[in-house]
């Protein structure tokens, strides 16, 4: 990989078990005042909850660590104080999960810009190459943002982080993302979006003060849902993927959390985010190396052969909206695990309103590209992806002053020119 340049982003200042034999045994459930849906979830948290007992620990994380292994003693501390330092009473001190990520980079940059205390927490996992994982926390640490080496599943390191700092928010990113991964390898999946989700949770109610929560969704509970553009209304128990089925088992455990211990909760459902530092597995990232590269990229076509389009979000526009979830959330209502009145619970899209087909994200490409694209149609696969999403963002807009300003077309010059600096042509990538 080449040296990385020292490319700023834009952003403005203000992330298989085997099928066991119990399956098969039937569940009988007589609660006739229940609601068809309602049992439905019911169906859904249980499988949800049983897989989550069977998973083994990702093996893409890090292993875990000891205290005192590879953190810990008096100059880490001080390392952890100053970067979670703001500048002023009024700024926040935001804990961000999966910092080295791409949103996390984003957010913890733009958090950092306008005086905000931000400490990264990070396993540096391998789902994606973790040279760029690095490569951005290099871009932090110029930044004065320090990057915590550990896993959320580390209840022990998550302590020791909230003894250390008394945060008044977290945003947390850290999740295995990607929709077709989840085919191979099922366990990593439940392991962090929803052991990693609850063992932050257990940490954030038993915070004194406790923190504000944001955290993010996806686009993707929304699944089979066919009725647009998506509300938070909308019912999202369709769970195309066990992607999707994992984030929207985490907006059951952020709403049990909040009722239960006074949370001060806010989900953010991502529509399918991209620019400079982004993911190498979203199409945009790879069809740019191959297209590049001369190699043929495969473009899916709805079964009913309609267009494959999605509602692509530029990065900016999204560190906007985190910044408005954390600027607008009220403080939790807890302390040390009791709560102590109602607390804040809120669920956002985060979108550009705009659905793209993705023939159009390739043309774009290649007008910037200057290359043509070795283009092969195939029938989408059934691997949990949707045919389209589209986001009503009116809520937002409302309660978060969320509003998009980036097209597809100025978002992608932005992506294709750190792309081009950060890849240069000799580059073996």
């Amino acid at each position: 990989m080449s040296q990385v340049n020292d490319h700023t982003p834009s952003t403005p200042g203000k992330l298989k078990p085997e099928k066991s034999p119990y399956l098969h045994h039937r569940l009988r459930i007589h609660y006739s005042s229940l609601s068809k849906l309602t049992l439905c979830s019911s169906f859904f948290l249980a499988f949800i909850l049983f897989f989550f007992l069977l998973s083994p620990p990702s093996p893409s994380a890090s292993p875990r660590r000891a205290l005192g292994d590879s953190w810990g003693g008096s100059h880490w501390e001080k390392r952890v104080a100053k970067s979670a330092r703001r500048s002023s009473a009024s700024n926040l001190a935001v804990l961000v999960t999966g910092a080295s990520g791409f949103v996390g980079t984003h957010v913890s940059l733009a958090l950092k810009r306008r005086g905000d205390g931000v400490l990264g927490l990070d396993n540096f996992n391998r789902y994606y190459d973790p040279n760029l994982k690095r490569a951005r926390q290099r871009l932090l640490d110029r930044a004065g943002v320090f990057i915590v080496d550990g896993d959320i599943n580390d209840a022990v390191l998550l302590r020791k982080l909230f003894d250390v700092v008394p945060f008044t928010h977290v945003m947390h990113l850290a999740a295995q993302a990607g929709v077709r991964y989840a085919m191979q390898n099922p366990g990593s999946y439940v392991h962090s979006n929803i052991a990693g989700f609850v063992n932050l949770l257990e940490a954030c109610k038993s915070a004194n003060p406790q923190p504000a929560v944001v955290w993010a969704s996806s686009s993707s509970v929304y699944g089979l849902n066919s009725k647009v553009p998506f509300s938070e209304k909308d019912r999202t128990d369709q769970p195309a993927s066990l992607y999707a089925a994992t984030k929207k088992a985490g907006e059951e455990i952020a709403h049990s959390y909040n009722h239960i211990y006074g949370l001060s909760i806010t989900g953010l459902r991502f529509f399918t985010v991209y620019g400079p530092w982004g993911r190498p597995d979203m199409a945009y990232f790879f069809f740019t190396k191959d297209i590049l590269k001369g190699k043929q990229i495969t473009i899916f076509k709805a079964p009913d052969g309609g267009t494959v389009a999605r509602d692509f979000t530029f990065i900016d526009d999204v560190v906007k909206g985190c910044l408005g979830a954390l600027d607008t959330a009220k403080k939790s209502t807890g302390s040390g695990g009791k709560k102590k009145g109602p607390a804040q619970l809120r669920i956002f899209n985060l979108g550009n309103t705009s659905p793209v087909p993705v023939s159009e994200l390739v043309s774009i490409l290649e007008k910037l590209l200057k290359m043509k694209a070795k283009k092969k149609v195939l029938p989408m696969p059934t691997n949990g992806d949707v045919k389209f999403t589209h986001a009503n963002i009116s809520l937002a807009h409302r309660e978060l002053g969320y509003r998009p300003t980036t097209d597809l077309e100025t978002g992608l010059r932005k992506f294709v020119k750190w792309y081009l600096e950060f890849y240069p042509k000799k580059s073996s990538w």
